[in-house]
């Protein structure tokens, strides 16, 4: 729900539209204005609920692996599912968990990673405003995203 919020507050679709049209842009087949707007607001929450999935996959995935998921407490079915995974030797992990001791859960690893991003593209801004070439010239393996 957070990614909708969030995607609501930041990218206006109106606005973006209205923009469109005043600088003479368009998006092929699609007339100016409202209709624009309601296409890019139909394509953002396409884009946005892959995202939230994802988001959400990257931050159950390891809870799920490290404690299990208790399938007994299902309804009808729960019982039958976990003496299922117990009893085959490849599943027997998914009610009980794998066993390890990991202390970074999936939400804090997504925020490592954006902190990292985000830190390696104020490096690279300073390092442009800088005119400086050494990380950025042609031959290295560090590039920007506009590269």
């Amino acid at each position: 729900m957070f990614t909708f919020f969030y995607i609501t507050i930041v990218f206006n679709t109106d606005e973006v539209a209205d923009n469109l049209r005043k600088h003479g842009g368009f998006v092929a087949g699609i007339r100016p204005g409202a209709p624009t707007a309601d296409y890019l607001n139909g394509i953002l929450t396409r884009l946005t609920t892959v995202g939230a999935l994802y988001l959400a996959f990257v931050a159950f995935v390891p809870q799920v692996l490290l404690s299990g998921f208790k399938v007994a407490r299902l309804p009808f079915i729960g019982d039958r599912l976990d003496a299922f995974f117990t009893a085959t030797p490849g599943l027997s992990w998914i009610p009980t968990g794998l066993g390890y001791q990991f202390f970074f859960g999936g939400t804090s690893l997504l925020i490592l990673v954006g902190v990292a991003m985000d830190t390696v593209a104020q490096i690279e801004a300073q390092l442009v405003m800088r005119n400086y070439e050494g990380f950025l010239g042609a031959g290295s393996r560090l590039r920007g995203r506009r590269s």
